[in-house]
C-alpha cells in the first residue's frame, strides 16, 4: 500500500532542494565567465554589465525570497561544479598580455565552458530522476500515478490511450510547437517594453561544434524534460492528486508557481513565461493523463529555442 505522506515528504523536499540549488547556480552564472568552442561566450563590457544588473536584481530578489535552474538544468553549483578548466592562461581566468596593455583588470572570474554546463545538465538531472524513482518505489507509489505505464486512475481523456505512442507523441510534438510559439511571442513583446527575459544561460548553453549540439539535444534537454515533468507534473500533480484527493487543477497552479521560479536564470519575465509554460504543460497532462505528452512537449519547447536562437 502507497504511502502518500512520505512520498508527499519527500517530493517537497526534493523540490524546495532543487530551487535551492538553481538559486546558487544563477549566483555562480553571474559571476563566471563563460568559454565555448569559439571563445567567450561574452564580452567583458557584456560581463560588467551583466554583473551590475545582476547585483541589482539579486538585492531586489533577495527579498522575493528563492529561485531556481531546468533547468532544465542548471544545478550546476548543486552538482559541486564550481568551474572548468580549459587550456589557457585567458581560460583560466588569469590576466593576459592584452588585459594588461589596455589596462583591464586581472579577470579572475570562475570559468565555466559550455560542455561542462550541458554534461552537468544532463547529470545533475539525471540524478534528481534517479531520487525521485527511489522516493517512488520506496513509498509504493504506482507508476501509473505518474501518468506513465499505463491510464492515469484519475486523469485524461479515455480516448488518449488509444492513439498508441505514435499517436501521443505526435499530440505532444503539436503542442509543444504550439507553446514554442507563445513562448516566443511572449518573448518578443517583453522586449518590446524592456522586460526581455535573460538570455544569458541559453547563450553559455548554445553549442559550438556537432558533438555539441549532439550533447544537448539527444541527451542533455532529453533527461531535462523528463526529470521536469516527472517532478513538476507527474509528483506534484498526478501522484498527489491520486493520493490526496486534492484537485489536479490547483496542484496545477502551485506546481507551476514553483517551476517558474525554478528558471529565476532568465529574469523576472523568465519567471513568469516559464510558469505560465508550467501550467499549460500540466493542463496537457491533466486532460490527457499521459506524461509523455508534456515531456515531449517540454523537449520541443526547449530544442526550438536554441534552433531558433542559438544556430551560429
Amino acid at each position: 500500500m502507497p504511502d502518500w505522506a512520505a512520498f508527499a515528504a519527500a517530493t517537497v523536499a526534493l523540490t524546495l532542494l532543487l530551487l535551492y540549488f538553481t538559486r546558487r547556480s544563477q549566483r555562480l552564472l553571474e559571476r563566471a565567465r563563460i568559454v565555448d568552442s569559439r571563445g567567450d561566450v561574452d564580452s567583458r563590457g557584456d560581463i560588467v554589465d551583466a554583473g551590475r544588473d545582476a547585483r541589482v536584481e539579486s538585492g531586489d530578489a533577495e527579498s522575493d525570497g528563492p529561485q531556481g535552474d531546468n533547468a532544465e538544468s542548471d544545478d550546476i553549483e548543486g552538482s559541486g561544479i564550481e568551474g572548468g578548466s580549459p587550456e589557457g592562461d585567458d581560460a583560466e581566468g588569469g590576466d593576459t598580455e592584452s588585459d594588461r596593455l589596455d589596462g583591464h583588470p586581472p579577470d579572475d572570474r570562475p570559468v565555466l565552458t559550455t560542455r561542462l554546463l550541458l554534461a552537468n545538465a544532463a547529470t545533475s538531472q539525471a540524478a534528481g530522476l534517479a531520487v525521485l524513482a527511489a522516493v517512488a518505489w520506496w513509498t509504493a507509489v504506482p507508476a501509473a500515478a505518474f501518468g506513465i505505464a499505463g491510464p492515469h486512475p484519475t486523469l485524461g481523456a479515455s480516448g488518449v490511450a488509444s492513439l498508441g505512442v505514435p499517436g501521443v507523441v505526435a499530440l505532444g510534438v503539436a503542442a509543444g510547437a504550439v507553446l514554442a510559439a507563445g513562448n516566443e511571442a511572449a518573448a518578443r513583446l517583453g522586449s518590446r517594453v524592456g522586460l526581455a527575459p535573460s538570455d544569458r544561460l541559453r547563450a553559455a548553453m548554445a553549442p559550438g561544434t556537432a558533438g555539441e549540439w549532439v550533447l544537448l539535444l539527444g541527451v542533455a534537454l532529453p533527461v531535462v524534460a523528463v526529470f521536469e515533468e516527472a517532478l513538476f507534473r507527474g509528483a506534484l500533480v498526478g501522484a498527489l492528486a491520486v493520493g490526496f484527493a486534492v484537485e489536479p487543477w490547483l496542484l496545477a497552479v502551485v506546481s507551476s508557481v514553483a517551476f517558474g521560479l525554478g528558471h529565476g536564470a532568465q529574469g523576472r519575465l523568465g519567471i513568469v513565461v516559464a510558469g505560465a509554460l508550467g501550467l499549460a504543460l500540466a493542463g496537457l497532462f491533466v486532460a490527457t493523463g499521459s506524461l509523455l505528452v508534456p515531456v515531449v512537449a517540454h523537449y520541443v519547447v526547449n530544442a526550438a529555442e536554441f534552433a531558433v536562437h542559438e544556430r551560429s
